[in-house]
């Protein structure tokens, strides 16, 4: 195992995402880089669930059953022990960056995305 291996392996990503598709190929391509993955397909809780897992990185869709990726972010970034995890915004709206901005996610990716772009914006942000 390389050092930058064993550096991931400790690395957990948080995907938050009602489409099961979506979920599974994040999922799969997060698992091959090394990473640790939690998914879920509901904002219910949010920060409860992310406090749960303490990821270093999440994924945040903006369509998502109970609250809204902007407010479920924006909750994330309100709590002083998770405001300080990068938030990706992902999500298929022409305004992406808009609304990354009104939620103040720290980076976004629009879907569909290229999958050397995801893996270059989870680097980006994790150090690999």
């Amino acid at each position: 195992m390389t050092e930058n291996t064993a550096i991931k392996k400790n690395k957990k990503v948080f995907i938050f995402d009602d489409n099961l598709e979506i979920l599974e190929l994040c999922t799969e391509i997060l698992k091959d880089l090394g990473f640790e993955v939690k998914t879920s397909p509901t904002t219910n809780g949010i920060e409860q669930q992310v406090k749960d897992f303490l990821p270093d990185l999440i994924f945040m869709d903006n369509w998502l059953p109970d609250i809204s990726g902007i407010e479920a972010t924006r909750l994330i970034k309100a709590n002083d022990e998770l405001k300080n995890i990068p938030v990706i915004y992902f999500s298929a709206n022409s305004n992406i960056s808009e609304l990354a901005a009104e939620a103040k996610a720290d980076d976004f990716i629009a879907k569909p995305f290229d999958l050397d772009q995801f893996e270059e914006i989870v680097c980006k942000h994790l150090d690999c």
